[in-house]
């Protein structure tokens, strides 16, 4: 596993953990040598994780919409930048290019990421791993959630999982590098 799609905030959140956590997320990722794909953006948590990367030498490719590079949040520095079109374009190409993924602390757009590619492991267009970085506590509530659908008889249980959960961003990256490809359930 050694590209890292990271989806995390535009934004830093109201407490400095949230960065703090970022950056000992990418601490981690430069240890074992890891690079970053992520949203191209400069700022918010975003922009925090691509700095500590770029700061250390690590490749860090952006994929990011025309439209959001004309608003200026394009992180200019990375190694490789890539514009496309869409936001779909976009999301496409980061699960194409990524060997596995986190969801850091984020707010929609980190949450329709994060249900993507659970989606997508679910119907094996991908078998890659997909961790939740709960900073904080961050996504207790939406594990929560998960779990209230899983015993509603919305969810296989299997489908939970396959989804690597951690505050801890050494045990996060060895859950990733022990990952195994399980195939879900199928409907019945």
């Amino acid at each position: 596993m050694k590209k890292i799609t990271i989806y995390c905030g535009s934004r830093k959140g109201e407490s400095t953990v949230y960065e703090a956590g970022a950056r000992a997320l990418a601490q981690e990722m430069i240890k074992r040598d890891h690079s970053l794909v992520y949203g191209a953006g400069r700022v918010g948590l975003m922009g925090v994780i691509a700095d500590e990367m770029l700061n250390a030498g690590k490749e860090v490719l952006g994929i990011i919409p025309q439209k959001l590079v004309d608003r200026e949040v394009a992180h200019r520095g990375c190694t490789e930048l890539i514009i496309v079109e869409t936001m779909r374009d976009r999301k496409w190409l980061m699960a194409e290019r990524g060997d596995a993924f986190i969801a850091m602390p984020g707010g929609i757009g980190t949450l329709e990421e994060l249900f993507e590619i659970m989606t997508l492991n679910q119907l094996h267009y991908i078998q890659k791993p997909l961790a939740l970085y709960n900073v904080n506590g961050y996504y207790n509530k939406l594990i929560a959630f998960l779990e209230h659908a899983m015993k509603e008889g919305f969810m296989y249980p299997e489908q939970e999982e396959l989804l690597i959960v951690s505050d801890d961003p050494a045990d996060l990256l060895d859950q990733i590098d022990s990952y195994e490809a399980r195939r879900p359930s199928d409907w019945g």
